[in-house]
């Protein structure tokens, strides 16, 4: 991942900053609670554990071969590396919240690390449509803050932002980290 381009640290920039560390706060809360509201909706209705991820394997093969959502299924690399050039659509991290909360809630394991990194990397992106701001600052500042909002590490997170885009872009990552850790609820 690259970050070409670094604007100079001003009050405007690191307003700029702050919105996005807040905007990335409550899509890390938006993503906890829908992975908690799938659980919870699982758990509730088909009370055989087994039949929980059967049951959520058919819906999501329905919705993403059936409805051409292949871009959101898996990690979505390809897609993180194109948010550092490319504007991604306002809704794409929406959709990932959503397949991947309703992947684990459902049942299956694992991969929660990397759709954050998605969900941060296009959030980020889309929000270039809007902030005057380098597209591959934004992605990678989403990137990164969402983690932190996520986890709830924003030290750990301001230096794996440092240590994967370089240490230019570091006072906006350490903003927008910390800022995101606030707004992501407890």
């Amino acid at each position: 991942y690259s970050i070409p381009d670094i604007p100079e640290i001003n009050l405007q920039n690191i307003a700029y900053t702050a919105i996005v560390g807040v905007l990335s706060g409550f899509a890390a809360l938006l993503f906890s609670r829908s992975t908690h509201f799938w659980s919870s909706l699982f758990s509730k209705n088909i009370k055989y554990p087994p039949l929980r991820p059967f049951v959520g394997g058919i819906v999501l093969a329905i919705a993403i071969a059936g409805f051409g959502f292949t871009k959101f299924s898996g990690l979505g690399v390809p897609v993180i590396v194109d948010a550092f050039s490319n504007q991604n659509q306002w809704y794409d991290f929406l959709l990932k919240i959503l397949f991947t909360g309703f992947t684990l809630g459902s049942g299956f394991k694992g991969g929660e690390v990397t759709p954050l990194f998605f969900v941060g990397a296009t959030l980020g992106s889309a929000l270039s449509a809007i902030i005057p701001m380098p597209i591959a600052l934004l992605a990678g500042i989403g990137f990164v803050a969402v983690f932190s909002g996520a986890t709830h590490t924003p030290i750990a997170c301001t230096v794996m932002g440092m240590e994967l885009f370089g240490i230019q872009p570091g006072i906006f990552i350490a903003i927008a980290c910390v800022i995101a850790y606030f707004s992501s609820g407890s």
